[in-house]
């Protein structure tokens, strides 16, 4: 429902399954506000897919927060307000355009490998354990 405009195909080529519009919750069935939902999401996502300067960023973002003060949606306020919360550090992304998604990921799988092992009794044989596998 929120994807890009350019994403409405898969990887094969072929068109990508839609919802009926009967699967979607009864408040949702509206167009104008599936319209207005998708230009919300997909106006974040062009901020962020642009090469533009932390300070061009911050004026985007700005506008958009307009945009969803305007739309009174409150799933987008929520979001508007953990942006705001961590603005600066967000906005550090524009600086490099890199994240911490690849140590995250792996804090992921180190939770997960923790998890199938019930426990950690030996801390340095799992440091060892980890090492080997994920090294």
């Amino acid at each position: 429902m929120l994807k890009s405009k350019t994403s409405d195909f898969n990887s094969e080529g072929s068109k990508t399954k839609l919802f009926s519009f009967s699967d979607y919750p009864k408040f949702l069935r509206s167009p104008q506000l599936l319209i207005l939902i998708h230009n919300l999401a997909d106006g974040l996502r062009k901020i962020y897919n642009q090469k533009i300067q932390k300070s061009v960023a911050m004026l985007k973002l700005a506008h958009w927060f307009k945009e969803v003060e305007e739309s009174g949606f409150k799933a987008f306020s929520v979001l508007m307000k953990t942006i705001m919360n961590h603005y600066s550090d967000i906005l550090n992304y524009f600086d490099q355009r890199s994240t911490n998604a690849s140590a995250e990921s792996f804090n992921a799988k180190i939770k997960n490998f923790r998890l199938q092992l019930r426990g950690v009794r030996d801390k340095s044989f799992f440091l060892f354990r980890l090492s080997k596998l994920f090294a």
